[in-house]
């Protein structure tokens, strides 16, 4: 039995191991650079999407897309549950050196994907008019049928993004970010070239958007699935009997993953919420609804991409984090911790720039145009008023993921979208249209800055009190003393039990 242990640690001691000992700024670079640029690519098939059916299909194609993005949004959430719960989990575990832990973390997070992606199938296929009604597809008959066959061909394969895009967050927990990125650039890329083959050579219009969408997800998945099945230099591999599912195991991923569920989630609630106040609204403004979802939904997607270097910055970080959270490396944590904030701040600060020096290339992309494009670019100059100390606000909700407390994590995500935004886009139209005289429209779009400074001060307290117990810790060990996990924290050993 020892012999066995001391086997697998000498397994993982490969690249893996780096993440205990290499320089933390090294590591992050090395990491997220790739995790960052792949995200942006992952990020990239519902942008893709709305460029070519802006040009195909002016107006409805990119209004379809806007109505769409709620259930793209929940579903890139469902294969974060699982696949960023089951990745911080083998972390920890790999701090540790138990490869089989780690090994059965892999089998049961793919499990648990394949299963969700069966249940998005069937309800896409069953209960498809009550979902377009919630996301308000159904109170413009245009929107309607375009709607619909756009959401069905992409829920029928989410298979393909579900076991992709999951699976490939284990392979930065491998020690092979670039791999992870090349990945996920390969699928985007084929997703552009089958919508210009669909799409403008073919003129399927919506329906061949969606399914250019699918064969890119698909293009991805099959070299992730390929590594851990079949590549020689992987320090843990995806085993049949590790497909068991084990009901504590499945528990332990999905905890740690409901953060990253929650955000997705509660973009999802905020974009059906957000669809049914401009079809309240739209109307009273000479663009009307479609042009309201057009506009404000181009200047939200331009919001998206560039929060999308955030959100690779932070699962490039989450390895490093979750390694030296298991092996109790305290200063290693305090010191990634200060410098993700520091590159998330500063990469806010230059979307914020571009925002402000070259909005309308930025907008134009998506083939808006007139009146539409220059809402689109007051829009999206509002919205992104606070993008530096977001990063810090983004940083700080998923360094409590990392570390195994899910809690603290998801009560962080959803005070931005959900606890915040969600009540002032209801809350702030009639509120500064009564007492400013500001058209229903453009209060809709206050709503964005304000959820951040509340949401900005929430975290703030949450890391003042983390970061200060990190320190005590930290004194306690080079004092000789017996270090203890944060206060609310799981003891590294508990978090990674399978």
């Amino acid at each position: 039995m020892f012999a066995k242990k001391e086997k697998d640690k000498k397994k993982l001691a490969t690249d893996p191991e780096r993440l205990g000992n290499a320089p933390i700024g090294k590591l992050l670079i090395e990491f997220s650079i790739p995790a960052i640029i792949m995200m942006v690519f992952n990020t990239l098939y519902n942008i893709v999407d709305t460029i070519f059916l802006g040009y195909a299909v002016p107006v409805v194609g990119v209004a379809v897309t806007t109505l769409a993005f709620p259930i793209m949004t929940v579903l890139m959430g469902f294969s974060m549950l699982a696949g960023q719960g089951g990745s911080a989990l083998a972390a920890i575990q790999m701090g540790q050196g138990d490869r089989n832990k780690v090994e059965w973390t892999l089998g049961n997070t793919a499990m648990l994907l394949f299963g969700m992606s069966l249940v998005v199938a069937l309800v896409a296929l069953v209960a498809i008019d009550p979902l377009l009604a919630v996301i308000g597809a159904t109170k413009d008959p245009s929107l309607t049928e375009p709607t619909r066959q756009f959401v069905q061909i992409i829920c029928v394969g989410f298979a393909f993004q579900s076991l992709g895009m999951g699976l490939n967050n284990f392979l930065r927990t491998a020690g092979k970010p670039n791999l992870s990125l090349a990945t996920g650039v390969f699928g985007t890329i084929m997703c552009i070239v089958f919508n210009y083959v669909f799409v403008i050579m073919m003129g399927m219009g919506v329906p061949g958007s969606a399914l250019a969408t699918v064969v890119g997800q698909l293009f991805g998945a099959v070299p992730v699935l390929w590594y851990f099945i079949l590549s020689k230099d992987t320090p843990f591999r995806l085993r049949v009997r590790c497909l068991k599912p084990q009901l504590k195991l499945c528990r332990k991923i999905m905890a740690l993953g409901v953060a990253s569920f929650a955000m997705q989630v509660a973009g999802t609630l905020v974009g059906i919420v957000f669809n049914q106040v401009i079809n309240v609204y739209g109307p009273t403004d000479p663009i009307g609804i479609a042009g309201a979802l057009s506009s404000i939904g181009v200047a939200q997607k331009v919001c998206m991409f560039c929060f999308t270097p955030l959100i690779g910055l932070t699962m490039g970080a989450q390895p490093i984090f979750g390694f030296n959270y298991g092996a109790k490396n305290w200063q290693r944590v305090l010191t990634c911790f200060k410098l993700t904030c520091l590159t998330a701040v500063a990469i806010g600060a230059v979307f914020l720039l571009c925002a402000y020096v070259i909005p309308y290339p930025m907008v134009g992309l998506f083939g808006v145009t007139g009146q539409y494009q220059e809402f689109s670019v007051w829009a999206l100059q509002v919205m992104c008023i606070l993008f530096p100390p977001v990063g810090y606000q983004i940083v700080g909700s998923n360094y409590f993921q990392a570390s195994g407390q899910p809690m603290k994590a998801t009560i962080l995500e959803l005070t931005r979208q959900v606890i915040f935004l969600t009540p002032l886009y209801v809350i702030l139209p009639p509120l500064l249209h009564d007492m400013f005289g500001l058209p229903y429209l453009h209060s809709v779009v206050f709503a964005a800055p304000v959820s951040d400074a509340l949401s900005i001060c929430v975290t703030t307290v949450f890391v003042v009190y983390e970061i200060r117990k990190l320190r005590r810790l930290r004194d306690e060990q080079r004092n000789g003393g017996a270090p203890q996990p944060p206060a609310g924290a799981p003891a590294p050993q508990d978090a990674a039990a399978s």
